[in-house]
């Protein structure tokens, strides 16, 4: 069904049978379309109004009206004009400008240094006559215009009228009273700075602004009446209804004429080039198609020029028989040439089957740019492998050889160079404005260059820089910070303790009674042990995190070092009734580390765990081997609310009880990470909720 239907399609009798209809369907389409808008004097805005009232041809005859009335209370009648009283200041004065503008470039009296009262006196003498003859030209317009109104309003058959200013009376009604011209079947009324029109459907025509806007400068006194009798009414009614049928029904099938129109072009650039007989979509071309695509072109231009010239000539023969052929020959010839340009669209040749394309191929690319390409491939190979001043070199001496070969579009060279400079000047620009901001401070701006010239490279290297600059900053303002918090910290651990000795020493001077001085003593050595170990603690920090301890390597079996040492904490682990969950392979796993300093960073993590674990929790300790690392991992669940990040964490006195209520000096977890830092390993925490998570990794022994 398929094949069959394929087949039909796309044969030959079909496609001619389409391209008939779509030709004819547009001829018809512009036929009656010039019908329309020529013959019937109209447009299919008709079919939208609802009256005749609404009309162009109702809106016009009343603005020519009233235009031509004001025409005639301007200027009054002859005598007037010619006396020169229809001449107004601003007239005269506007053709005095224009004349002095003559004098002053055109006349030898005209003194450039001279004042402008001077000069414009001597131009009311020199130009004296042409000042007359200026004003005459004015005055024989005025009476053109005002002749040209009569001509008009005596013209109009079936419109009476009545124009009163001042004294002065133009009608041509036979009855001057405003009663009268409101009985005739339409009317619009201006009498002073009152109007009246109707019927009222008048409002809603689209001139009806025209009119508004001509009666803007009506005085009080002045009386404008316009009516239009039955004579000029009813057949005008007549004609506009006959005038509406025709555009409604020619509107209907102008549609279905540009549905079909669509329709046929969109199936015959569907089928165009396919061949019903093979099942490939290959697009078959003919010998119509070998025309040059960019001289199709110019011959599509040239059909819709003697199409437009068809058109012009219609209006004064009105042959719509004539035209329609001259319509029908012009299509089909285009639509043939369209159809090969779609054809060459879906063949992918639309470029390269172009006269244009021909020439600059055979003439420009084979013999001169394929050695263009290759000196310039050349000099981009040296000049990509050398340094700047080599490259410096290649283009002071490179552009002139590049010049002199293509001789024959030297502008475009020239252009292209004078592009290529321009960009790297406005490289440079960048860069020299981004050094200027960062020196300024903006240690934040990036210098954004696109490539990889030298350009790019320094913008990169000055990133880089700045991200330096940037992060040095940070770490400095962090340092400070951190500092501030130590000596916060150190002093409030131990204050407390010291205090605490000053306070009983006193006690003790003047205390008599044994007992007393017994518990005064027991209190003062407490003190003075938490004393030491804060100091000892802050001494291993210091000299942990200077690297100043001697490190041993040896190879050690951290599998035995773990659970030998949680079995010298047994009594710690069950006074927190803790429970130990061990995990690691059957195996083996041997580190290189040393072994004291790694237990005596284990050792921290425990107490660590001793002292904020919650009671009767599990700590979970996995051993796994990461082929050229092992990896410890700790997690415990802290009796503490953790709302510190882990960062915070691994400050120096910092605490997971924010009360430092506490016999812990903060320490241990920078002194660990210390020592395992000194070892060649890592050492990171994570905190999810309560969830306290240390991750060690350290290199395997060989």
């Amino acid at each position: 069904m398929d094949i069959r239907w394929r087949k039909y399609s796309r044969s030959m009798v079909m496609k001619i049978a389409v391209f008939l209809i779509a030709v004819l369907s547009f001829s018809s389409a512009a036929t009656m379309f010039l019908n329309v808008v020529v013959l019937h004097r109209g447009d299919f805005d008709i079919v939208f109004e609802d009256s005749y009232y609404q009309s162009r041809d109702y809106g016009l005859a009343g603005t020519n009206i009233i235009r031509d009335l004001k025409t005639i209370q301007r200027l009054k009648n002859k005598e007037t004009i010619l006396s020169g009283q229809t001449l107004d200041q601003e007239r005269i004065k506007n053709a005095e400008n224009q004349l002095f503008n003559e004098f002053q470039y055109n006349s030898n009296s005209y003194n450039p240094n001279g004042k402008y009262q001077d000069n414009y006196k001597t131009f009311l003498e020199v130009y004296a006559d042409k000042i007359t003859q200026a004003k005459n030209e004015l005055i024989k317009q005025d009476l053109n215009d005002y002749n040209l109104a009569l001509q008009d309003l005596a013209n109009y058959q079936g419109i009476i009228y009545f124009a009163k200013k001042g004294e002065t009376e133009y009608t041509n009604s036979p009855n001057k009273a405003r009663d009268y011209f409101k009985a005739q079947p339409s009317y619009i009324l201006w009498d002073g700075y009152e109007s009246e029109v109707f019927p009222q459907e008048v409002k809603d025509n689209n001139r009806y602004y025209w009119l508004i806007s001509n009666s803007n400068d009506i005085e009080q006194q002045d009386i404008i009446y316009v009516a239009y009798t039955d004579e000029y009414i009813n057949p005008k009614l007549v004609e506009w209804q006959d005038n509406k049928q025709f555009a409604t029904h020619s509107l209907f099938q102008l549609g279905g004429l540009l549905l079909v129109l669509a329709a046929a072009l969109l199936y015959l650039m569907a089928v165009i080039g396919r061949n019903p007989q093979e099942e490939d979509e290959e697009i078959h071309l003919n010998v119509l198609n070998r025309i040059y695509n960019d001289v199709n072109i110019g011959l599509c231009i040239l059909l819709i020029a003697l199409w437009a010239a068809a058109v012009s000539q219609l209006e004064q023969y009105k042959s719509y028989e004539l035209f329609f052929f001259i319509t029908l020959l012009i299509s089909s010839l285009g639509l043939l040439l369209f159809l090969s340009l779609v054809k060459h669209l879906k063949n992918k040749t639309f470029i390269k089957n172009t006269l244009v394309y021909k020439v600059v191929y055979k003439f420009i690319y084979k013999f001169v740019f394929r050695v263009a390409y290759k000196v310039v491939t050349f000099f981009r190979d040296v000049y990509n492998s050398g340094s700047t001043g080599v490259k410096v070199i290649l283009i002071v001496v490179g552009y002139p050889v590049l010049a002199a070969i293509t001789f024959f579009i030297f502008p475009i060279t020239l252009g292209a160079a004078a592009w290529l400079a321009l960009r790297k000047v406005k490289e440079f620009n960048t860069i020299k404005e981004g050094v200027k901001r960062v020196k300024e401070g903006d240690i934040h701006h990036s210098i954004n260059i696109v490539g990889e010239g030298e350009f790019a490279s320094l913008a990169a290297d000055i990133n880089s820089i700045t991200d330096g600059l940037y992060k040095a900053v940070d770490n400095e303002i962090k340092s400070e910070r951190l500092k501030t918090e130590l000596i916060t910290n150190v002093s409030h651990d131990i204050r407390t303790p010291l205090t605490s000795i000053i306070t009983y020493v006193d006690l003790l001077k003047k205390e008599k009674e044994p007992a007393k001085i017994e518990g005064y003593l027991e209190i003062i050595d407490q003190k003075s042990q938490r004393l030491k170990v804060l100091t000892d603690d802050l001494f291993e920090a210091a000299k942990a995190s200077s690297g100043n301890i001697q490190v041993n390597f040896e190879t050690i079996n951290l599998i035995s070092l773990i659970t030998q040492g949680l079995g010298e904490l047994d009594d710690k682990i069950q006074e927190r009734q803790l429970d130990f969950k061990l995990s690691y392979p059957n195996d083996k796993l041997m580190i290189s580390a040393d072994g004291k300093l790694l237990w005596r960073a284990i050792e921290n993590l425990l107490s660590n765990i001793f002292k904020y674990a919650l009671q009767g929790s599990r700590v979970y300790i996995n051993i796994a081997n990461l082929e050229s690392e092992v990896a410890l991992t700790i997690k415990n669940i802290s009796a503490y609310e953790l709302n510190i990040s882990s960062d915070e964490l691994m400050e120096r006195f910092k605490r997971g009880d924010e009360s430092r209520s506490s016999q812990g000096s903060g320490l241990g977890l920078s002194i660990a990470k210390s020592l395992i830092e000194l070892q060649k390993g890592s050492f990171n925490i994570e905190i999810d909720g309560d969830l306290f998570k240390v991750n060690i990794q350290l290199p395997q022994a060989d």
